[in-house]
């Protein structure tokens, strides 16, 4: 492919801006860019060092020191956020109930829940069934629901819950196995 043939979205000021959709490539690609100027610097800063003044050398190393704590606080901060299973933006949640309330069969949709797991999103879906459909019936419509969820470019798995009403209690409350924290 010529040069003169890619989008010109992937330009940025005349220079090549590609951009990548999986976090791990983009990490690398800083990494790169990360060793390419801490090396340049440091030589930069050896050679200075040797030929006009000693200090410019330490000088160089702490100015380092200061751009590798900065870049990669930054970069741990952004990815770090994404592993800790954040709740997806109202935008996400909406197009998935919107989604589920449109699957056939489904009398009400109790939650709806999706978190980060890395990139992508997992997705919790409670929804209510006529109380008379079969087994076999019931486990289609899930599956073919999950099925629906995770074709989705921003979903990595989904998981449905089936049940025939939703004025029950949570069926799994963690602050009753929790030790009691009061003084």
């Amino acid at each position: 492919m010529n040069i003169n043939e890619l989008p010109a979205e992937w330009f940025t000021n005349g220079s090549l801006n590609v951009h990548f959709v999986y976090s791990p490539i983009c990490l690398l690609g800083q990494d790169h860019y990360f060793d390419v100027v801490t090396n340049v610097v440091g030589l930069v800063a050896a050679v200075l060092g040797d030929r006009f003044y000693w200090w410019i050398d330490p000088v160089g190393a702490i100015i380092l020191a200061v751009y590798t704590i900065v870049n990669w606080s930054g970069t741990v901060w952004e990815n770090a956020v994404s592993l800790v299973g954040q709740s997806a933006p109202p935008e996400v949640l909406q197009k998935l109930t919107y989604l589920v309330t449109r699957h056939p069969k489904v009398k009400r949709v109790d939650t709806v829940r999706a978190y980060t797991f890395g990139v992508l999103y997992f997705v919790e879906v409670d929804i209510e069934l006529p109380e008379d459909l079969s087994l076999k019936e019931a486990h289609a419509i899930g599956e073919t629901l999950q099925i629906k969820i995770e074709k989705l470019p921003e979903v990595e798995r989904a998981f449905v819950h089936l049940d025939f009403e939703c004025d029950h209690k949570p069926e799994h409350s963690v602050l009753t196995r929790l030790p009691n924290s009061d003084p």
